[in-house]
């Protein structure tokens, strides 16, 4: 194989969307138990960007191949 035939075969291994689902799915896990814990302000006020910002990752990961 040539070079760049290497180099997709490489980021493919790194754009497969199991991993990437399950850190996506993980956030907005994390971001809603930010959301209703009672200990700190901050994690709160964090919490609906994290929610945010696992949704949009899962639906760019969504479109990856399997």
């Amino acid at each position: 194989m040539n070079a760049p035939a290497n180099r997709l075969i490489g980021m493919a291994r790194w754009f497969r969307r199991g991993p990437w689902e399950t850190t996506a799915m993980g956030l907005i896990a994390g971001g809603i138990i930010m959301l209703v814990q009672p200990l700190s302000i901050d994690l709160y006020s964090y919490s609906f960007v994290t929610i945010l910002a696992g949704t949009i990752g899962y639906v760019v990961v969504s479109h990856f191949p399997e």
